[in-house]
């Protein structure tokens, strides 16, 4: 949405003239088509935003990683070469004499201590401000913590050490026992010692019982009873009252209570009325015996294959990810839990990653569909929680057992989303490791032909609990999907898998660890985010921030719930348009908004693009509406180790001094798998209401933006992103009436796609120059 869309207020007449055209600017907090004056003369006012007017706030420098080199000679990080702070190398031009050491006092390692528990990588101006509150040089810190991160490294790979040390002596005990019970076993029929080759009394033994077991399983008799320990009948349903929505900021991440609550997503305006997904019920109690049993299979199906490596996983062609060798895979699990359907394609991969969030909080998260769908946003555009026929056992998630439908994505209109509907089950096993899976329930009665285009087998991930809040998360995802309706511009990136593959949920899930982390820290310095001045300003603008992301992420997509219209275009590019009515909705402005969309593919780096949108210097290269005026930032909240992953607010100040200076909220984030930059228009009072720590759920939003995925090629999977193309998808809401029943003119519309049309124009001029630069 080009910058100089405004916000109406909720009472103001139509925006648009009977002709279409466009009037002035106006007061509004979304992209509107009118412009009337925000402030009457540009007047002041008695805030933060006013007396920060002119201050600009450089982004932090967060090029401090997790895994910095580590240097043995260091001792928890409390001594330092003498002159480290003087920015030299430490090296002596005489190699004889001895290196003089320069030991922290107690209190220095007291502080920088308590420090890094609250903030691991402090930005250069932290370093500064501690290093005078310390009486060192800032080098002298930031070495500190280095050495410091780097050791806590050390300790995690120590820590995975001795496990898998452990686990070899176990398996090393059994290898001899089993090889002990061999040598020893006998004929059952004449009593004899068997010869090699012949079935053993404990294989015979072994064949018995497991006959004994099939025929069990199919009478499905004491199932509940034998699996999850109580009786099916006794399961509890959770029906209304409900939980409220849950947000991870909202809970502070990990507030368990003394049992889990399992919510439903109530957003009535996410299913249209006949919607696939709403229409599924609760499962029959004749089929719950059925799905426990179904869901005990799939467990030990992802405990398997997360243990097992080649040659069941193989690395790609790019060797970007691991993906299935489907031949093993037949092989290894000759009977298969979800039956092969015909035409459909096989997705599989898998992708291990390091997080910081404890191993509980991750479960918790995972579990709560609210909180599930917000930290996976840009992947899953809704879900919701059908029936729960286990809540746990302890006051916690073992053993939890949900029945679920989602809907997942790709941020484009040109790829169709994929319908679920699946059991979760969650287990805590004897070492300690968490377990969270997923399997379609299709194929049970009376659902076969509900949602039939993707059919999710055996998925999820194992948490390993790490030292010092750290988790080890591996993550598989395997479906079978119907691909006849992705779009060619998008074929090779799903073929690559990183479209919905195992990389980009765990790419997804480190991003917003980070994030989390970055919302709930305590000591970060006011003065570094301009006219944020207390934490719970700096926190509410977050939330506002997130709201504004899901609010994107679920409207760009070409999800069930959305009737898309095409204008007339070239193909690829062509532009889609959908409108709603806004009422009763205090996070958006009253009346009929409209949606436009396009995707197409541009011959430039995913890094290059997202640098290019987010920078505000560049801003009016694409913003036809910003008029030419100068974009300033006056707040920045760093919130991951990318430079790019930030919360800004935005002032452009018109050339024009006629017209009234605007705010934006803009979120800027990205990975290895995306990138986004989606920014909203804000209201001046609402803002400050918003920095004095307010709840920002009453800030009406009308959120606009880009997301920026990987063409697909060899060079774009790299995880770098700078190589290959790039898939940009523009996306604008637009006010175009504030009166909820009036109709949509098709000047409206056709003002809505000249807008979007000279916006990709220039987004491909700019870069095309500096691509040829």
């Amino acid at each position: 949405m080009p910058a100089g869309i405004m916000i109406p207020a909720r009472n103001m007449p139509s925006m648009m003239g009977s002709n279409g055209n466009l009037g002035g600017y106006g007061s509004s907090s979304g992209l509107t088509l009118g412009q009337p004056n925000m402030m009457e003369g540009g007047g002041h006012f008695g805030n933060p935003l006013d007396m920060m007017a002119t201050q600009n706030t450089s982004e932090s420098e967060l090029n401090a990683r997790l895994g910095d080199d580590f240097d043995s000679a260091t001792k928890s990080g409390s001594e330092n070469l003498e002159g480290g702070g003087s920015g030299d190398d430490g090296q002596d031009p005489r190699p004889n004499k001895k290196k003089r050491y320069h030991r922290h006092t107690q209190h220095q390692i007291q502080e920088m201590e308590a420090f890094f528990k609250e903030c691991p990588h402090p930005d250069d101006k932290q370093r500064k401000e501690l290093s005078r509150e310390l009486g060192l040089e800032p080098l002298q810190v930031k070495f500190w913590f280095q050495n410091k991160r780097t050791q806590m490294k050390t300790q995690h790979e120590r820590h995975e050490n001795t496990s898998l040390r452990n686990e070899n002596e176990k398996l090393r005990a059994d290898n001899m026992r089993y090889r002990e019970a061999l040598s020893n076993a006998s004929c059952p029929n004449c009593g004899g010692p068997t010869a090699i080759g012949e079935m053993s009394f404990d294989e015979h033994h072994l064949r018995l019982e497991n006959a004994r077991l099939r025929e069990e399983i199919d009478r499905i008799s004491a199932i509940a009873a034998k699996y999850v320990g109580k009786p099916v009948g006794n399961y509890p349903l959770i029906s209304s009252p409900v939980p409220p929505n849950r947000s991870p900021l909202d809970l502070g991440v990990g507030n368990m209570g003394t049992s889990p609550h399992h919510s439903f997503l109530l957003n009535s305006d996410m299913y249209a009325p006949g919607d696939i997904m709403r229409s599924i019920g609760a499962p029959s109690e004749a089929d719950k015996p059925m799905i426990i049993e179904l869901a005990v299979a799939a467990m030990e199906e992802l405990i398997r294959m997360a243990q097992i490596g080649e040659p069941l996983w193989m690395n790609s062609i790019d060797g970007s990810t691991t993906v299935l060798n489907e031949d093993e895979y037949i092989r290894t699990f000759p009977r298969g839990i979800v039956p092969k359907q015909s035409g459909f394609k096989c997705e599989a991969s898998r992708e291990s990653a390091v997080v910081i969030m404890n191993h509980n909080n991750l479960v918790e998260i995972l579990m709560d569909v609210n909180q599930w769908s917000t930290v996976f946003s840009g992947i899953v555009s809704r879900a919701m929680t059908l029936d729960v026929l286990s809540t746990g056992v302890a006051g916690n998630y073992n053993g939890a057992l949900q029945v679920m439908t989602a809907e997942f994505q790709v941020p484009s209109p040109l790829v169709p989303t994929r319908e679920s509907y699946f059991v979760r089950y969650c287990k805590q096993h004897v070492d300690g490791t968490w377990a969270v899976v997923d399997v379609s329930l299709d194929n049970q009665r009376g659902y076969t032909s509900a949602l039939k285009s993707c059919q999710r087998r055996p998925s999820g991930c194992l948490i390993q609990e790490m030292p010092n809040g750290y988790s080890k998360v591996t993550w598989i995802e395997h479906v079978e999907v119907d691909e006849r309706g992705v779009h060619n511009l998008y074929k090779q990136l799903v073929n690559s898998g990183n479209a919905f593959g195992a990389k980009r949920w765990v790419a997804t899930l480190d991003r917003q660890c980070e994030r989390l982390a970055s919302a709930l820290a305590t000591n970060i310095p006011t003065g570094d985010v301009g006219v944020i001045t207390t934490q719970e300003g700096r926190k509410s603008m977050l939330k506002l921030a997130e709201r504004m992301v899901i609010s994107f992420c679920a409207g760009v997509s070409a999800s069930t719930t959305h009737t898309w219209t095409t204008l007339s275009g070239t193909g690829a590019d062509d532009v889609r348009v959908m409108t709603r009515k806004s009422v009763d909705d205090p996070g958006r402005p009253p009346g009929i908004v409209l949606s436009a969309a396009t995707s197409f593919w541009l011959p430039v780096p995913p890094k290059r693009v997202f640098e290019f949108l987010r920078d505000e210097n560049s801003r009016n290269e694409w913003d036809i509406l910003s008029n030419g005026g100068v974009v300033q930032e006056m707040a920045h909240i760093a919130n991951g180790r990318d430079t790019g992953n930030c919360v800004s607010l935005l002032r452009v100040n018109s050339a024009n001094s006629s017209q009234s200076n605007m705010l934006i909220l803009q979120e800027s984030c990205t990975d290895s798998t995306a990138s986004y930059v989606i920014y909203a228009p804000v209201d001046i009072v609402a803002m400050n209401v918003v920095l004095n720590g307010s709840d920002p759920d009453y800030v009406a939003l009308l959120p606009s933006g880009f997301a920026i995925l990987p063409d697909g090629t060899s060079g774009s999977n790299n995880g770098e992103g700078e190589s290959g193309g790039s898939l940009l998808t523009v996306a604008f809401q637009i006010l175009v009436d504030s009166v909820p029943t009036a109709k949509l003119s098709l000047g409206s519309v056709a003002t809505v796609n000249n807008l979007i049309a000279c916006t990709v124009e220039r987004i491909k001029a700019s870069l095309s120059l500096d691509n040829e630069a």
